[in-house]
């Protein structure tokens, strides 16, 4: 099985993909296609240069890969995607390919994260809107894909982990719900700037406080980014 799990920045995902990858029968892959993304938009993201050279060059080369052998003979693979990277001229054919989950995020609480570590943050850089599409391009292709929230998660981990497994056909691992501190081996090249926080835990942390309060642009982000995320939040799993 090769799971696609399809998010934002900042909605758990790293987390998520640590708890996948403490399974010994999963490879998993960190934001394959982060690389090309910015050959293809020239964004300055923090250690643009670091990133390109560790990825492949072309989104093609990226897709060969994750639909090739999985690495060390395991039988399933995860693989981390940011929506935002999905930009025209991404190729999607293989999508189908894959068993695809979307994972959400309040939009305010995306943006409260975002914007304190990215300070030329946009609204195509939170992935709502790309995500909403990945999301009706697989239905319209007849697929059913999984939605889930990462304040469930946060919520019970051992419940909504078992929850998603079943949606997938995947067994349940008790493992998935802890990790080594200190991060993966299948981390970016871009960990030191993002993923401090979650290199310190050792499991999902507790349930959200309220929803933080935004104002200016970022707060009108959040606002037109929420209709969206209730959309996808009304077929998520429960």
């Amino acid at each position: 099985m090769r799971i696609a799990m399809w998010s934002g920045p900042r909605n758990l995902s790293t987390a998520l993909m640590y708890s996948f990858g403490n399974r010994a029968d999963m490879h998993v892959v960190d934001e394959p296609f982060y690389g090309p993304y910015l050959r293809r938009t020239g964004l300055q993201h923090p250690m643009r240069n670091q990133i390109i050279a560790a990825r492949p060059d072309s989104a093609d080369q990226v897709v060969q890969a994750l639909l090739g052998p999985i690495p060390d003979g395991k039988p399933h693979a995860y693989h981390k995607h940011m929506t935002q990277h999905m930009i025209d001229g991404m190729p999607r054919d293989w999508i189908a390919q894959v068993t695809n989950v979307f994972l959400i995020r309040h939009p305010s609480r995306v943006l409260a994260s975002f914007s304190a570590k990215y300070d030329d943050a946009t609204p195509a850089d939170i992935g709502f809107v790309q995500q909403s599409a990945l999301f009706d391009l697989l239905v319209a292709q007849g697929q059913a894909p999984v939605v889930i929230d990462s304040a469930d998660i946060r919520d019970n981990p051992d419940r909504m982990l078992r929850v998603l497994c079943d949606a997938i056909g995947l067994p349940f691992d008790p493992a998935m719900l802890s990790w080594p501190q200190g991060g993966h081996t299948a981390d970016g090249v871009w960990k030191d700037v993002w993923y401090g926080s979650v290199h310190q835990s050792t499991g999902f942390a507790g349930p959200e406080g309220a929803l933080p309060v935004l104002s200016g642009r970022f707060a009108a982000w959040a606002q037109d980014a929420l209709p969206l995320y209730h959309r996808l939040r009304d077929v998520r799993l429960l």
